[in-house]
Protein backbone atom coordinates (compact mmCIF):
# COMPACT_ATOMS: atom_id res chain seq x y z
CA UNK A 1 0.00 0.00 0.00
CA UNK A 2 3.10 2.60 0.70
CA UNK A 3 4.23 1.48 -2.64
CA UNK A 4 0.59 2.59 -4.69
CA UNK A 5 0.34 5.80 -2.47
CA UNK A 6 4.16 7.27 -3.22
CA UNK A 7 3.52 5.96 -6.99
CA UNK A 8 -0.21 7.93 -7.09
CA UNK A 9 1.45 10.85 -5.10
CA UNK A 10 4.32 11.13 -7.79
CA UNK A 11 2.04 10.54 -10.86
CA UNK A 12 -0.39 13.74 -9.28
CA UNK A 13 2.47 15.54 -8.88
CA UNK A 14 2.81 15.12 -12.52
CA UNK A 15 -0.31 15.19 -14.13
CA UNK A 16 -0.11 18.68 -12.33
CA UNK A 17 3.14 20.19 -13.07
CA UNK A 18 3.01 18.91 -16.55
CA UNK A 19 -0.42 19.88 -17.83
CA UNK A 20 -0.84 23.13 -15.71
CA UNK A 21 2.56 23.90 -15.89
CA UNK A 22 1.89 23.65 -19.53
CA UNK A 23 -0.78 26.28 -19.11
CA UNK A 24 1.13 28.83 -17.10
CA UNK A 25 4.28 28.86 -18.42
CA UNK A 26 3.56 27.81 -22.50
CA UNK A 27 0.40 28.53 -23.66
CA UNK A 28 0.96 31.83 -24.63
CA UNK A 29 4.69 32.76 -24.87
CA UNK A 30 5.75 36.01 -26.30
CA UNK A 31 9.14 36.91 -28.27
CA UNK A 32 10.49 39.64 -30.40
CA UNK A 33 11.88 39.73 -33.55
CA UNK A 34 12.96 43.20 -34.01
CA UNK A 35 9.57 45.37 -32.85
CA UNK A 36 6.92 42.96 -34.04
CA UNK A 37 6.28 40.41 -31.34
CA UNK A 38 5.61 36.90 -31.97
CA UNK A 39 3.62 33.85 -29.98
CA UNK A 40 5.53 31.13 -29.56
CA UNK A 41 3.30 29.42 -26.94
CA UNK A 42 1.36 26.13 -27.56
CA UNK A 43 -1.93 27.57 -27.48
CA UNK A 44 -5.43 25.28 -26.31
CA UNK A 45 -4.06 21.93 -28.50
CA UNK A 46 -0.79 22.11 -26.73
CA UNK A 47 -2.14 21.94 -23.35
CA UNK A 48 -4.88 19.70 -24.23
CA UNK A 49 -1.86 17.43 -25.41
CA UNK A 50 0.24 17.86 -22.50
CA UNK A 51 -2.31 16.78 -19.60
CA UNK A 52 -2.91 13.96 -22.32
CA UNK A 53 0.90 12.94 -22.30
CA UNK A 54 0.91 13.14 -18.11
CA UNK A 55 -1.45 10.66 -18.18
CA UNK A 56 -0.24 8.40 -20.66
CA UNK A 57 3.97 8.69 -19.54
CA UNK A 58 2.82 7.82 -16.03
CA UNK A 59 0.25 5.01 -17.09
CA UNK A 60 3.25 3.50 -18.26
CA UNK A 61 5.29 4.18 -15.70
CA UNK A 62 3.55 3.67 -12.40
CA UNK A 63 -0.02 1.68 -13.87
CA UNK A 64 1.89 -1.77 -12.76
CA UNK A 65 2.06 0.17 -9.49
CA UNK A 66 -0.88 1.49 -8.09
CA UNK A 67 -3.12 1.54 -11.46
CA UNK A 68 -2.21 5.07 -11.85
CA UNK A 69 -5.33 7.08 -10.95
CA UNK A 70 -4.38 10.31 -10.71
CA UNK A 71 -7.45 11.28 -9.71
CA UNK A 72 -9.78 11.10 -6.93
CA UNK A 73 -13.02 10.87 -9.52
CA UNK A 74 -11.13 7.99 -11.34
CA UNK A 75 -10.54 5.88 -8.21
CA UNK A 76 -14.10 6.80 -7.15
CA UNK A 77 -15.61 5.39 -10.55
CA UNK A 78 -13.19 2.68 -10.34
CA UNK A 79 -14.57 1.19 -6.77
CA UNK A 80 -18.23 1.97 -8.30
CA UNK A 81 -17.56 -0.23 -10.99
CA UNK A 82 -15.86 -2.88 -9.19
CA UNK A 83 -12.46 -2.24 -9.83
CA UNK A 84 -11.15 -0.87 -6.83
CA UNK A 85 -11.27 -1.85 -3.16
CA UNK A 86 -13.25 0.99 -0.97
CA UNK A 87 -10.71 0.04 1.54
CA UNK A 88 -8.16 1.91 -0.41
CA UNK A 89 -10.26 4.77 -1.66
CA UNK A 90 -9.69 7.67 0.99
CA UNK A 91 -5.95 6.50 0.72
CA UNK A 92 -5.63 6.98 -2.57
CA UNK A 93 -7.72 10.65 -2.68
CA UNK A 94 -5.46 11.92 0.50
CA UNK A 95 -2.11 10.94 -2.00
CA UNK A 96 -3.73 12.10 -5.16
CA UNK A 97 -4.42 15.71 -3.22
CA UNK A 98 -0.99 15.72 -1.57
CA UNK A 99 0.63 15.02 -4.90
CA UNK A 100 -1.51 18.37 -6.92
CA UNK A 101 -0.70 20.38 -3.67
CA UNK A 102 2.93 19.48 -4.34
CA UNK A 103 3.35 20.28 -8.38
CA UNK A 104 1.43 23.29 -8.00
CA UNK A 105 3.84 24.48 -5.16
CA UNK A 106 7.25 23.57 -7.24
CA UNK A 107 5.42 25.47 -10.43
CA UNK A 108 4.64 28.14 -8.38
CA UNK A 109 8.45 29.01 -7.24
CA UNK A 110 9.19 28.40 -11.24
CA UNK A 111 6.59 30.51 -12.94
CA UNK A 112 7.25 33.40 -9.88
CA UNK A 113 10.86 33.56 -11.32
CA UNK A 114 9.51 35.98 -13.99
CA UNK A 115 8.72 39.38 -12.97
CA UNK A 116 5.29 40.53 -12.66
CA UNK A 117 3.70 37.11 -12.14
CA UNK A 118 1.04 36.65 -9.56
CA UNK A 119 -1.06 34.06 -8.95
CA UNK A 120 -3.80 36.19 -9.30
CA UNK A 121 -3.99 36.14 -12.85
CA UNK A 122 -5.62 32.45 -12.69
CA UNK A 123 -2.69 30.41 -12.53
CA UNK A 124 -4.87 27.71 -14.32
CA UNK A 125 -7.29 27.25 -11.82
CA UNK A 126 -10.57 25.66 -12.83
CA UNK A 127 -13.92 28.29 -12.59
CA UNK A 128 -17.03 29.46 -14.26
CA UNK A 129 -18.75 32.40 -15.17
CA UNK A 130 -15.98 35.42 -15.33
CA UNK A 131 -13.52 32.76 -14.08
CA UNK A 132 -14.39 30.58 -17.13
CA UNK A 133 -12.35 31.32 -20.25
CA UNK A 134 -15.31 31.57 -22.20
CA UNK A 135 -17.29 33.35 -19.91
CA UNK A 136 -19.71 29.68 -19.32
CA UNK A 137 -21.93 29.75 -17.01
CA UNK A 138 -21.96 27.38 -13.84
CA UNK A 139 -25.02 25.20 -15.05
CA UNK A 140 -22.81 25.14 -18.63
CA UNK A 141 -19.80 24.26 -16.54
CA UNK A 142 -21.50 21.68 -14.19
CA UNK A 143 -22.99 19.67 -17.22
CA UNK A 144 -19.70 20.03 -19.04
CA UNK A 145 -17.62 18.37 -16.24
CA UNK A 146 -19.99 15.76 -15.23
CA UNK A 147 -20.18 14.36 -18.86
CA UNK A 148 -16.64 14.84 -20.15
CA UNK A 149 -15.89 12.73 -16.87
CA UNK A 150 -18.25 10.04 -17.87
CA UNK A 151 -16.91 9.31 -21.21
CA UNK A 152 -13.31 9.59 -19.56
CA UNK A 153 -14.20 6.91 -16.96
CA UNK A 154 -16.02 4.86 -19.82
CA UNK A 155 -12.67 5.09 -21.80
CA UNK A 156 -10.97 3.99 -18.80
CA UNK A 157 -13.31 1.10 -17.87
CA UNK A 158 -13.36 0.03 -21.32
CA UNK A 159 -9.27 0.08 -22.01
CA UNK A 160 -8.80 -1.78 -18.83
CA UNK A 161 -11.36 -4.13 -19.53
CA UNK A 162 -9.61 -7.85 -19.66
CA UNK A 163 -11.07 -8.24 -23.28
CA UNK A 164 -9.95 -4.99 -24.51
CA UNK A 165 -6.71 -5.30 -26.38
CA UNK A 166 -3.80 -5.53 -23.66
CA UNK A 167 -0.86 -3.60 -23.72
CA UNK A 168 -2.84 0.08 -25.30
CA UNK A 169 -4.92 0.99 -22.62
CA UNK A 170 -2.51 3.93 -21.97
CA UNK A 171 -2.54 5.26 -25.54
CA UNK A 172 -6.66 5.21 -25.50
CA UNK A 173 -6.67 7.16 -21.63
CA UNK A 174 -4.10 9.90 -22.55
CA UNK A 175 -5.94 10.57 -26.29
CA UNK A 176 -9.23 10.55 -24.42
CA UNK A 177 -7.96 13.04 -22.01
CA UNK A 178 -6.60 14.80 -24.48
CA UNK A 179 -9.87 14.88 -26.10
CA UNK A 180 -11.91 16.20 -23.05
CA UNK A 181 -9.23 18.79 -22.74
CA UNK A 182 -9.85 20.10 -26.03
CA UNK A 183 -13.62 20.25 -25.95
CA UNK A 184 -13.66 21.09 -22.32
CA UNK A 185 -10.82 24.41 -21.79
CA UNK A 186 -13.12 27.31 -22.91
CA UNK A 187 -15.58 26.30 -20.42
CA UNK A 188 -14.13 25.80 -17.19
CA UNK A 189 -10.48 25.54 -17.86
CA UNK A 190 -11.23 21.57 -17.37
CA UNK A 191 -11.00 19.65 -14.56
CA UNK A 192 -12.37 16.13 -14.57
CA UNK A 193 -10.10 15.90 -11.62
CA UNK A 194 -10.42 17.07 -7.91
CA UNK A 195 -6.87 16.99 -7.20
CA UNK A 196 -5.92 18.69 -9.70
CA UNK A 197 -8.74 21.07 -9.28
CA UNK A 198 -7.68 21.52 -5.77
CA UNK A 199 -3.81 22.16 -6.16
CA UNK A 200 -3.91 25.44 -8.15
CA UNK A 201 -7.11 26.53 -6.31
CA UNK A 202 -5.22 26.72 -2.87
CA UNK A 203 -2.48 29.39 -4.48
CA UNK A 204 -5.19 31.60 -6.29
CA UNK A 205 -7.41 31.51 -3.43
CA UNK A 206 -10.65 33.57 -3.27
CA UNK A 207 -13.35 33.13 -6.12
CA UNK A 208 -10.92 29.52 -6.66
CA UNK A 209 -11.72 28.15 -3.67
CA UNK A 210 -15.63 29.75 -3.62
CA UNK A 211 -15.45 28.02 -6.85
CA UNK A 212 -13.68 24.82 -6.20
CA UNK A 213 -17.00 22.87 -4.62
CA UNK A 214 -18.26 22.23 -8.58
CA UNK A 215 -15.01 20.34 -9.74
CA UNK A 216 -15.15 17.70 -7.07
CA UNK A 217 -19.29 17.20 -7.18
CA UNK A 218 -19.42 17.35 -10.69
CA UNK A 219 -16.13 14.88 -11.89
CA UNK A 220 -17.46 12.55 -8.82
CA UNK A 221 -20.96 12.38 -10.15
CA UNK A 222 -19.53 11.96 -13.97
CA UNK A 223 -17.68 9.13 -12.63
CA UNK A 224 -20.06 7.13 -10.54
CA UNK A 225 -22.46 7.10 -13.58
CA UNK A 226 -19.40 5.37 -15.49
CA UNK A 227 -19.02 3.32 -12.96
CA UNK A 228 -22.93 1.90 -12.78
CA UNK A 229 -22.95 1.97 -16.73
CA UNK A 230 -20.02 0.60 -17.79
CA UNK A 231 -20.76 -3.01 -15.95
CA UNK A 232 -24.05 -2.81 -17.53
CA UNK A 233 -23.03 -2.00 -21.17
CA UNK A 234 -19.84 -4.45 -20.65
CA UNK A 235 -22.33 -7.37 -19.65
CA UNK A 236 -21.85 -10.83 -17.27
CA UNK A 237 -18.54 -11.36 -19.25
CA UNK A 238 -16.97 -8.75 -17.76
CA UNK A 239 -14.37 -10.05 -15.15
CA UNK A 240 -14.39 -7.73 -12.35
CA UNK A 241 -10.74 -6.58 -10.95
CA UNK A 242 -9.60 -6.18 -7.79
Amino acid sequence: MKNKLIAEFFGTFWLVFGGCGSAVLAAKFLATEGATPINLGIGLVGVALAFGLTVLTMAYGIGHISGCHLNPAVSVGLCVGGRFKAGELLPYIVAQVIGAVAGAFILSIIAGGQAGFTTADGFAANGYGDHSPGKYTMMSGFVAEVVLTFFFLLIILGATDKRAPQGFAPIAIGLGLTLIHLIGIPVTNLSVNPARSTGPALFVGGWALQQLWLFWVAPILGAILAGVVYPIMAGSANEKRR
